[in-house]
């Protein structure tokens, strides 16, 4: 987006201007047509919507328009349609070229929108050093072009200034500096719409070194996985005092989960990645005084580490079990039609082969108003690569030709000939969504 894209506005911007025909006669009324040409409609500018932070007899509250706003929201670049449909009312953003769009989306279906900016992560790949000020000093002019371009779109909920750039203990003072720097320009920029700043997880020094050197950082943003449900008792006691949100939750994490003894993590199903979400969400985000909401993960599909670990779509656009989750807790009550539900997948012998071996594996699944589902296996390679800080990774082969037979109660597949690791996978469907599930094995080297 070009600087004169981003001043020109959004769809529906009016202008301001009023011109008196009579003082510039037929001259006036052409410059009329050209300037409602140029800005839209005549009539009134969009304007931003103000939103306060406010500490109350039963905790911390954000009011949006003067009512009180609780943040039910998920962060990814799937459907804001599904999202608003499945009772949310927010979407979050890291940051990116994509901000305009999905402002101006967000505003049609009467989403508000954390606007995420950037700060960089020390070190990364274009070796950035929080020491050196002609660095910092252009991250903070970033950061001033962001808060310009965006601040006074109605959809703009709060700005996200910062994910994860805290380092691995959080204790380094240059880097707290720049954060407080960059959000005390946001709040001299604009000041209708609060600042949060997003930590990973609280250990270290995280907690102690927000509340001491960034008194500008209105909200503390966390992200947490398998400690999700547990944030509410364990940040007050590490020092919290500011209102938080939960920035990213849903299942654990490949570096949370157990291994085996290739080292591949056991991945859930995604049936009981819907009691993680639910369990967060009951623990640490619902009904509790510091909290001002959250914003689930990932709302669309991604491949990192496997194509299913954290998307609540699947890469065909079905629907999981946490997204009726989500649509529970967000509304009340579950959706009309549900997605099928797995109970188990397992490997009948040992997970470690021969290549060219036929194994079986036994999948219980089930509906839960009954109705008939399919199913559809395959096998992928293993994703060895080291872990990559949520950067997008490529999508993996799908091998089914070695799947030998396959139904709703079992499979039989040949090993394959390369030695390695891999996974199986089972896709169950009905017309409603999707549940997955997936086991590891490992094929030795021939002698």
């Amino acid at each position: 987006m070009t600087q004169l894209e981003a001043d020109s506005g959004y769809p529906g911007r009016t202008s301001s201007h009023v011109i008196t025909l009579n003082l510039f006669g037929r001259a006036g009324l052409l410059f009329a047509l050209v300037l409602a040409a140029f800005s839209g409609t005549c009539g009134t500018r969009a304007e931003a919507i103000r939103v306060e932070l406010v500490q109350t007899n039963h905790g911390w509250q954000l009011r949006r328009a003067g009512s009180p706003y609780f943040i039910k929201g998920a962060g990814g670049e799937g459907s804001l349609a599904a999202l608003k449909d499945a009772g949310a009312n927010s979407i979050r953003t890291w940051g990116g070229d994509r901000i305009q769009a999905v402002l101006d989306e967000a505003q049609k279906l009467g989403l508000t929108v954390c606007v995420g900016i950037w700060l960089h992560h020390e070190h990364d790949t274009e070796g950035f050093d929080y020491s050196n000020p002609a660095m910092v000093k252009q991250q903070l002019e970033d950061v001033r072009q962001s808060v310009l371009r965006y601040k006074d779109h109605p959809a703009v909920l709060l700005w996200g200034v910062g994910n994860e750039m805290e380092g691995e203990h959080g204790d380094k003072i240059e880097i707290w500096k720049a954060v407080n720097d960059a959000a005390r320009l946001v709040k001299q920029l604009d000041t209708n719409h609060p600042t949060m700043t997003v930590l990973a997880e609280l250990g270290g020094a995280r907690v102690p070194n927000l509340h001491k050197l960034c008194p500008d950082v209105d909200i503390v943003g966390i992200n947490s996985y398998a400690g999700a449900s547990s944030i509410a008792e364990r940040y007050p006691k590490l020092g919290g005092t500011k209102p938080y949100i939960i920035t990213e939750f849903g299942p654990p994490g490949r570096w949370e989960s157990a291994k085996t003894p290739w080292n591949a993590a056991y991945e859930l199903t995604s049936t009981e990645k819907a009691g993680r979400y639910r369990a967060a969400y009951r623990g640490s985000i619902e009904g509790k005084p510091l909290c001002l909401g959250s914003y689930a993960f990932l709302w669309g599909e991604k491949q990192e580490g496997t194509a299913t670990w954290f998307g609540m779509f699947l890469k065909d656009g079905a629907r999981l079990q946490a997204v009726d989750m989500m649509t529970e807790l967000w509304t009340g009550h579950p959706p009309a039609q549900r997605c099928p539900v797995i109970q188990q997948l397992k490997l009948r012998g040992k997970p470690e082969l021969e290549p060219g071996t036929v194994f079986r594996a036994e999948l219980s699944a089930a509906d839960p108003a009954g109705q008939p589902l399919r199913v559809r296996w395959v096998v992928q390679p293993e994703q060895m690569k080291p872990l990559t800080a949520g950067a997008a990774e490529e999508l993996l082969p799908e091998l089914t030709s070695i799947i030998l037979q396959g139904d709703l109660q079992h499979a039989e597949v040949r090993a394959p000939e390369q030695p390695g690791g891999y996974r199986l996978f089972a896709y169950v469907y009905n017309p409603a969504g999707a549940a997955v599930a997936n086991v590891p094995f490992h094929v030795a080297a021939r002698p």
